[in-house]
């Protein structure tokens, strides 16, 4: 019986004595012996940290175009003739109504005169026609025929008058007129080119965006078009138009802008980049970029409140300069963590420094 107890109290001593280092270099070591909740450590993780911002935050897409003028002709003369006179200089402005070229016109005017000439003989003999069958002494077949000889003759002399006025071609509208493929005394077929003339202020840029977005683009909508030619300028318009038939080959839809462009930099056929405005909110809740934490399929960031971490899950919208739209989860002028969330657990202790000065 003695042995026993004797056992009893030398196992007693051992489990004592090992408890009590456990104990002990538990607590050296920060780890907490079995049965004991763990304690926040005294000093808290230094972050970086932002407040959530209030401000104007567009969803936009991304598309290359193509500028092409407002108005686009190539000036072509309707009938055949030498060219007498050229009104304009390569590269110049002219106004609506500006003589552009003027044919030799001393045939046509000569088919004017014998057309009136026909006219007046035609008139003459209508009326005496005319005053024969009232008197008796004529027919009727007599009156109609000159009646119809009139009407020919009338309609010859307009025609004439038409043909004259071809031979003189306006500008059809305010433009710059191109480079003229004919000189002064070269004889001209009626279609053949003799010069460009292109409107370009104002300036339509054409474009094409996936189909998916049909539903967010409208007219109206803002644009802003850059070009290489012209690297640290931008160009602001809006669509005007959006073509109602969606290309099969590339699924796309094809819309066109329309943009002011007064000093003339902008030209036809210029290659650009086109960024359409699709959504545009004045009051958009943003965070930086470097505040989200992917977690899966969702996305979370850290808040603080009073001194602590606070996982937090968030619904994004569109990205822009280092800034995402945050939807939902979030409130105006809370705070979020943008430095340091890998060291962070749900409900430590954070202290927030200046990332410039690093406290």
């Amino acid at each position: 019986m003695q042995k026993a107890l004797a056992g009893i109290a030398f196992l007693a001593v051992i489990v004592g004595g090992g408890y009590y280092y456990w104990q002990h270099e538990a607590s050296r070591a920060g780890v907490s012996p079995p049965g004991q909740v763990q304690e926040q450590p005294e000093n808290p993780v230094r972050v970086e940290a932002a407040k959530v911002a209030v401000g104007p935050m567009t969803r936009e897409v991304s598309a290359i175009g193509t500028l092409k003028s407002d108005e686009s002709v190539i000036i072509r003369p309707e009938i055949m003739g030498r060219i007498a006179e050229i009104g304009f200089r390569e590269g110049q402005s002219v106004n609506k109504g500006q003589v552009l070229v003027r044919l030799d016109a001393s045939s046509y005017q000569a088919q004017l005169r014998r057309a009136e000439a026909n006219l007046a003989l035609s008139e003459a003999n209508s009326r005496r026609a005319r005053m024969l069958f009232a008197q008796g002494a004529g027919t009727e077949r007599a009156r109609d025929e000159s009646a119809a000889k009139l009407r020919t003759d009338a309609a010859e002399v307009e025609l004439a008058r038409a043909m004259l006025e071809k031979t003189t071609i306006v500008a059809p509208f305010d433009g710059i007129v191109g480079l003229r493929k004919v000189s002064i005394g070269a004889f001209v077929s009626p279609g053949q080119d003799i010069a460009n003339l292109e409107n370009i202020d104002p300036i339509k840029a054409d474009f094409r965006i996936p189909e998916l977005y049909l539903g967010a683009v409208g007219v109206g909508q803002t644009v802003t078009v850059t070009s290489d030619a012209f690297p640290n300028r931008d160009f602001r318009g809006e669509v005007y138009a959006i073509d109602p038939l969606i290309d099969e080959a590339g699924r796309s839809i094809l819309l066109r802008a329309l943009m002011p462009n007064a000093d003339r930099v902008l030209r036809p056929g210029q290659f650009v980049r086109i960024s359409l405005v699709i959504e545009e909110n004045a009051n958009a809740l943003t965070v930086p970029e470097e505040a989200l934490v992917p977690q899966g399929s969702e996305v979370m960031v850290f808040k603080v409140v009073d001194g602590k971490a606070v996982p937090t899950n968030v619904e994004i919208g569109s990205r822009r300069g280092g800034r995402v739209e945050v939807k939902a989860g979030l409130a105006a002028d809370d705070v979020v963590v943008t430095a340091g969330q890998m060291k962070l657990r749900a409900g430590m202790a954070v202290a927030v420094v200046d990332a410039k000065r690093g406290a």
